[in-house]
């Protein structure tokens, strides 16, 4: 009985030892938890389309900037119906163009000529309509995209950009108020890309990756009061930064309380 006794004993400890690290690392492997997002990036509901808005021409001579814009429902100036639907930034100047010089903020221009200084060299320019909450509009014609070389305030030379190209646009600047704070919208241009399988856009909003597979604006919600940081960077289909030289963008911007009274 005696050497029964042990011999059970040691059978229970042998097992016993054996399960012993499985069941240690089960408990470490359930300690291990992500950490969850600050930042929440949510699709637009759609937007007062504009099918017909275009950009027929775009000079540039003597620094000054010369557009011929056309379409029955788009006109410059005007507000946007749906603006106050959206609850973000509004222009009270109305809808306007986006003009943006490679990697510099946009320059809103609410008419279709307006003097612009455009450093002499070379440059990939894009302008394109956009709506009075500066949602991009994102057809085939309402954008004109242009490698151009600038010598004394005139455009030499223009070529269309044929490479995938990301131009950073919104957010921009100071936004005041809590209507202008909570929800502050993320807009970008694609030339020559279609998101998904073969190309995608990693927003880095304050040190956190948010992977983007869809060209639309986005609200992004649970930033800081303050200065805030976004650097937008066109990727392929590996995670590689495409080859372009205006990528990435990095764009810092201030979020401000309301004011007190």
């Amino acid at each position: 009985m005696r050497f029964t006794f042990l011999l059970v004993l040691v059978l229970v400890l042998t097992v016993g030892c054996k399960n012993e690290p499985k069941a240690v690392a089960k408990k470490v492997e359930e300690k291990i938890v992500q950490p969850a997002n600050k930042y929440t990036l949510t699709p637009f509901a759609p937007s007062t389309e504009y099918a017909d808005a275009k950009i027929e021409s775009m000079f540039y001579k003597d620094g000054k900037f010369n557009f011929e814009v056309s379409g029955e429902g788009y006109k410059l100036g005007e507000q946007t119906p749906d603006a106050a639907a959206k609850m973000c930034a509004n222009s009270g100047k109305g809808q306007h163009i986006h003009l943006i010089v490679g990697t510099a903020p946009y320059a809103a221009k609410y008419v279709p000529e307006f003097e612009h200084e455009v450093p002499d060299g070379e440059h990939h320019l894009l302008a394109f309509l956009s709506r009075s909450y500066h949602e991009s509009i994102k057809t085939g014609q309402a954008y004109v995209g242009l490698k151009a070389t600038v010598e004394g305030g005139t455009m030499t030379k223009s070529e269309p950009i044929m490479d995938p190209t990301l131009f950073y646009s919104r957010p921009k600047g100071t936004y005041v108020g809590k209507a202008n704070t909570d929800k502050v919208m993320l807009d970008f241009y694609l030339l020559n890309a279609n998101l998904g399988d073969a190309y995608g856009v990693n927003a880095d909003i304050n040190g956190e990756i948010h992977k983007i597979d869809n060209w639309q604006p986005y609200y992004i919600e649970g930033l800081p009061m303050g200065e805030n940081t976004i650097t937008l960077t066109m990727v392929d289909k590996a995670g590689n930064k495409v080859a372009s030289p205006i990528n990435p963008v990095t764009r810092t911007f201030t979020l401000k309380a309301d004011p007190v009274e």
